[in-house]
């Protein structure tokens, strides 16, 4: 039997153009050879749906393409993921279909509800294992199917052997983030193997979609679990597998990138795919010549092209000139479109007009946030007049501690590094520049600053970068207390200014837009904290 494990890039809620999408991968593998294709989870109507799911007109749409594919191809077996409805009940589902007839439709037993998981909003679980027959040259070989969170509990998998399953099939849209694809293949499958002595191909859906990015990396471990077939990140695969004498044989293994590559790679997929699949016609962000606006522009100009990519620096009086020389050069090195707007001018006229109210006040932090805010203007302005998307540059360490401008340097319609602490930041435009020089070194090494005052410095406000970001992963992303983390050997005014500043600045991160999610806890879809909160751990 061979096996295509077609790894897709879905569009929610875009049924014709995704059954187009699937015959498509159905007619190349055919082509190929195959015997059985197999589609990530859900692939008919993307992931996640969310509330399409509550609209009947949506999930009778998805009926009826299922219906097509059954009349309609014939000469291989389709594993097809689908929302499927039943009387008042939804469920997520894989339909295996050849010739004209459905050999069995699985409904997903387990339903995560949690990190970025809702599923238990929208689907009633299924109980029963399913296991179809495929005649090959060695005889019946009996298939199962399961669906994604399925398979990091022993139950599904043990319910298809039990039912005389000789192999496993796994329906994924499982999103990225850093080392999850170590996690999926080295524990979880290769812990079912172990457990059912069942190979298991695991295909998964890629591309992005909002705050997540899918990453594909379809796989096939063999009943030793070691791995025999694996296809690339981060973009479309049909991934062939080849099953005989009661396993897997070898095939292409596609090699895993390190974590740099791969979380680059997963912000440019996130930038194209939010830019294409919402149909904008290119990119606008300010440059001003620090880090992260430099790794910003580095991302869309690899996602978009050049020529997409509208870059524009709005200095002021605190702007170093070294800021506005660093910028001309990497636009030099990129050749995207380049604009300055001087907003000395505008910040005169605005503080004229406040005179009357600001007297016998002392300057603060309005008169800083006033000159991001006009810059935050400008480039709302020229997104009206162009359509192009407005890309913020704020990394996760200043999100964190509410280091960043509500309605300035956070106005913008995708926040490309809101996961991305600032040290990661380094890391990243350090892999980029090896891989060839487009953020002049200067720029990175040069110690960051906001140019809204003189001589100011990011760390004369926060703690060192290393510090916080530490903080940051082990009170975030790892959910540990104040207490825990001190003991772990850090300052406790460190830990007690960081946790406050994060406490104190969920409002803005409410108002925030979405961006890539690349570790196990982004501020997004898995971080509901209330804006009222009176806790304090």
């Amino acid at each position: 039997m061979k096996i295509a494990l077609a790894q897709l890039n879905p569009k929610v809620g875009d049924l014709a153009g995704n059954f187009d999408l699937i015959l498509a991968a159905i007619a190349d593998a055919r082509a190929q050879g195959a015997d059985v294709i197999v589609t990530p989870e859900l692939a008919l109507s993307g992931y996640p749906p969310e509330d399409l799911l509550l609209r009947p007109s949506f999930l009778a749409e998805c009926k009826r393409l299922i219906g097509r594919i059954i009349d309609e191809v014939d000469d291989i077996t389709v594993v097809i993921g689908h929302p499927h409805a039943a009387g008042d009940e939804r469920f997520n589902a894989a339909t295996v279909i050849r010739d004209g007839h459905v050999l069995g439709r699985y409904e997903k037993m387990l339903l995560p509800n949690d990190e970025v998981f809702d599923e238990v909003r929208y689907f009633t679980p299924g109980y029963s294992p399913l296991v179809f027959e495929h005649v090959g040259a060695e005889g019946i070989i009996k298939v199962g199917v399961v669906i994604c969170e399925d398979i990091w509990d022993i139950e599904p998998a043990a319910a298809a052997h039990d039912e005389g399953a000789q192999l496993l099939l796994v329906l994924n849209a499982s999103p990225y983030h850093k080392a999850k694809q170590a996690v999926r293949r080295d524990q979880v499958v290769a812990h079912r193997i172990d457990e059912t002595g069942m190979p298991i191909a695991y295909v998964n859906m890629m591309g992005g979609q909002d705050e997540l990015v899918f990453d594909g990396h379809s796989f096939a471990m063999n009943r030793a679990a070691e791995l025999v077939a694996q296809a690339a990140a981060f973009e479309p695969a049909l991934l062939m597998v080849d099953y005989a004498d009661g396993d897997f044989l070898p095939g292409e293994v596609a090699a895993d990138a390190g974590e740099e590559a791969s979380v680059y790679q997963a912000l440019v997929l996130g930038v194209k795919d939010y830019i294409g699949k919402n149909g904008f016609p290119g990119i606008l962000l300010g440059l001003s010549g620090g880090v992260d606006s430099a790794l910003t522009l580095a991302i869309a100009v690899d996602a978009l092209g050049a020529e997409n990519v509208h870059a524009v620096m709005m200095p002021s009086r605190y702007t170093a000139d070294i800021s506005v020389t660093d910028s001309r050069q990497m636009i030099d090195i990129l050749g995207c479109k380049y604009s300055e707007i001087e907003i000395w001018p505008m910040y005169e006229a605005f503080m004229a007009g406040l005179a009357p109210e600001f007297a016998g006040r002392d300057m603060d932090t309005t008169e800083e946030n006033l000159q991001s805010r006009i810059r935050g203007t400008l480039l709302m302005a020229l997104s009206n007049k162009s359509g192009k998307l407005v890309l913020t540059t704020g990394n996760k360490s200043e999100m964190t501690t509410g280091y960043a401008t509500l309605y300035g340097d956070m106005a913008g319609g995708f926040a490309v590094l809101k996961d991305v602490a600032k040290t990661l930041v380094y890391r990243l435009c350090h892999w980029r520049n090896s891989q060839g020089l487009v953020i002049p070194e200067r720029i990175i090494t040069r110690p960051p600053s906001a140019e809204l005052r003189p001589d100011q410095k990011d760390q004369d406000s926060l703690p060192d970068y290393a510090v916080l970001d530490a903080i940051l992963a082990h009170y975030v992303e790892e959910n540990l207390s104040r207490d825990e983390i001190k003991a772990r050997g850090f300052a406790a005014e460190d830990v007690d200014k960081v946790v406050r500043l994060l406490r104190i600045n969920e409002y803005k991160r409410r108002q925030a837009p979405v961006g890539p999610r690349v570790t196990s806890r982004a501020f997004g879809k898995d971080w509901r904290m209330p804006i009222t909160n009176g806790y304090r751990d």
